[in-house]
């Protein structure tokens, strides 16, 4: 996957890079594993707006995609590379030789054509699924469940990917894309390969429209607004607006928001860097 710079014809060209999508191999969805959509413009079931800065955008519809990979012991075969409009990886439609078609998330390298695998006693190949306990030390994995049958939960988003570091009695330990090193039971399972569509977060724009097609509303700077808006508003002329925090009043550089008594601070062998 490459990224395409514009010529400056016109403004909004002068910055834009955007994705090749040279990866894709079709761009009309399985009917079957479509599920409708509705946009919320940022309201709640009263009308009235609790999440800023989003509303408008393209109509999209939901692909539904198997997490879970629960079709052990059976072989299917990529049929194609598709985009996501709801996610920022790529995903593959698989057909498997009972009738029935899946999405998941296609990981890097993956082509049309080859054959995937879940389940135990699978090759710890790019696309197949595995429990941990059966995968090698130092491979890089996505889609990682945390609870045995739930489905993948985290390492989901385009580029990124973690490493099986060592196994110890019931647990692996897993170090996850934020440099967190993590104790996972190793009956959970978990994708080889990185997640597809690395270069996601070179793009550039180029324009607001184009952020509104994606369904995003201008945000207005904290120390633009008054003080009855935003603890960092006010002052006379431009006021640096004091330490960085949310409308809340919740700092937002160095303040820990997890939870003292949370139950899987257990699991954590090593905390995120800074």
């Amino acid at each position: 996957m490459g990224i395409k710079k514009y010529r400056p014809t016109t403004p909004s060209l002068r910055f834009t890079e955007l994705l090749t999508f040279e990866e894709l191999t079709t761009d009309k969805p399985e009917k079957s594993l479509l599920a409708p959509s509705r946009s919320t413009g940022g309201r709640n079931k009263t009308g009235r707006m609790t999440i800023r800065h989003v509303g408008g955008g393209h109509k999209q519809r939901y692909r539904i995609i198997d997490f879970k990979r629960d079709k052990f012991g059976v072989p299917g075969k990529v049929a194609t590379i598709e985009y996501d409009p709801m996610r920022t990886s790529f995903i593959a439609l698989v057909n498997y030789p009972d009738g029935e078609k899946r999405y998941i998330l296609a990981p890097n390298g993956l082509k049309v054509g080859q054959t995937i695998l879940s389940g135990e006693g699978a090759a710890p190949e790019v696309g197949n699924t595995l429990p941990l306990a059966q995968i090698p030390l130092g491979a890089i994995i996505h889609n990682i469940e945390l609870h045995p049958g739930k489905g993948g939960s985290i390492v989901r988003s385009a580029g990124t990917s973690a490493q099986l570091l060592a196994k110890e009695d019931r647990y692996a330990i897993v170090k996850l894309p934020s440099s967190e090193t993590r104790k996972i039971l190793m009956t959970c399972t978990a994708t080889i390969g990185t997640v597809s569509n690395a270069d996601h977060n070179l793009q550039s724009y180029g324009k607001a429209g184009r952020k509104r097609w994606l369904g995003r509303r201008p945000r207005n700077r904290p120390v633009a607004m008054n003080p009855v808006d935003h603890p960092m508003g006010g002052g006379e002329g431009r006021a640096s607006g004091g330490h960085p925090r949310s409308r809340n009043n919740i700092k937002a550089k160095g303040y820990k928001t997890r939870t003292p008594k949370n139950k899987s601070s257990q699991f954590i062998v090593s905390r995120r860097s800074k």
